[in-house]
């Protein structure tokens, strides 16, 4: 028996596209026989799902799932190749109970881990077996792309019509009780709608790290220097231009897009007063399907 070296494990991998432990299973089965494994991966319908892993998957959806009580919810992107596959109740049901796997799976999961791991649905599958099923049955190139889980606080969601665009927002401070309230889940959507229209970087300007802030002072210097400003009034310039910036890039510090006479900040500051509760953004994740490819995508076969 060929030892199973991990060179071994990748060669296989290059050639199938199927997951990493998966390779390492059929090895085992196939006694280091690399051509052994590629049956093993064929008969179990992985392999042959994996040549159509090079196609491009620029479709598909973005879901987001949430706990019962609001405390934690997750949001995936899944991908396919055509709109239409998109739609289908086949592509929707297998999105849906991943997003849901992907909310019910321990924090910073990653995505070879949930690939590997038993499929809620059927648990005689992984979620990589299932995925390959459900390529070998529509005949389409699909990709689990990413997910993340927030945990803690409130989570409030908002998916745009058509679902290539998605965000879940989390709220801290606020009491058990502020999960009934409906202004409060109003609020939560809203700021969530927010983040999907106006794509800011950060939740509040001292998150901007000083990186970000020398690069953008670095432009805005060389573009007052172009329009002849006189070096000695630049550094006051760039004051009110950074203000921009932040207005630009910081959650916070938003024009509100329902009513674009307060900033967001100000928005949570009124609905925290009317409710007597402490509301506090603490972070968010935006989605948009198409705008960050997987990392480990499998490699033609």
């Amino acid at each position: 028996m060929a030892e199973i070296t991990a060179a071994l494990v990748k060669q296989l991998r290059e050639r199938t596209g199927a997951g990493m432990m998966e390779c390492k299973k059929a090895l085992d089965e196939a006694a280091g026989d690399i051509e052994k494994a590629i049956d093993v991966l064929r008969k179990r319908g992985i392999a042959s799902a994996a040549k159509k892993a090079s196609r491009s998957t620029k479709q598909g959806s973005v879901t987001v799932a949430l706990a019962p009580g609001r405390d934690s919810g997750a949001i995936l992107e899944f991908n396919c190749e055509s709109d239409f596959v998109a739609r289908t109740e086949d592509f929707q049901s297998l999105v849906n109970g991943l997003t849901s796997q992907a909310l019910a799976a321990p924090l910073g999961t990653t995505r070879d881990q949930m690939l590997e791991a038993p499929f809620h649905g059927d648990a005689s599958q992984t979620v990589g077996q299932v995925i390959a099923g459900k390529i070998g049955k529509i005949g389409e190139n699909m990709q689990l792309a990413r997910f993340e889980k927030i945990e803690g606080g409130m989570i409030g969601s908002y998916i745009h019509p058509g679902a290539q665009l998605g965000v879940i927002v989390q709220v801290t401070g606020a009491s058990p009780a502020a999960a009934a309230n409906e202004e409060i889940s109003e609020l939560l959507r809203d700021i969530a709608m927010q983040v999907a229209a106006a794509d800011p970087q950060f939740v509040r300007r001292d998150e901007v790290t000083p990186a970000v802030l020398e690069r953008e002072k670095d432009v805005q210097r060389d573009r007052a220097r172009a329009e002849g400003k006189p070096e000695a009034i630049i550094e006051k310039m760039i004051v009110g231009r950074m203000a921009k910036f932040y207005e630009e890039f910081c959650l916070l510090e938003q024009p509100f897009i329902k009513d674009n006479a307060v900033t967001v900040g100000q928005l949570i500051a009124a609905k925290a007063k009317k409710t007597g509760e402490q509301l506090d953004v603490a972070r968010f994740v935006r989605y948009k399907v198409g705008e960050t490819a997987p990392a480990d995508a499998p490699a033609e076969a």
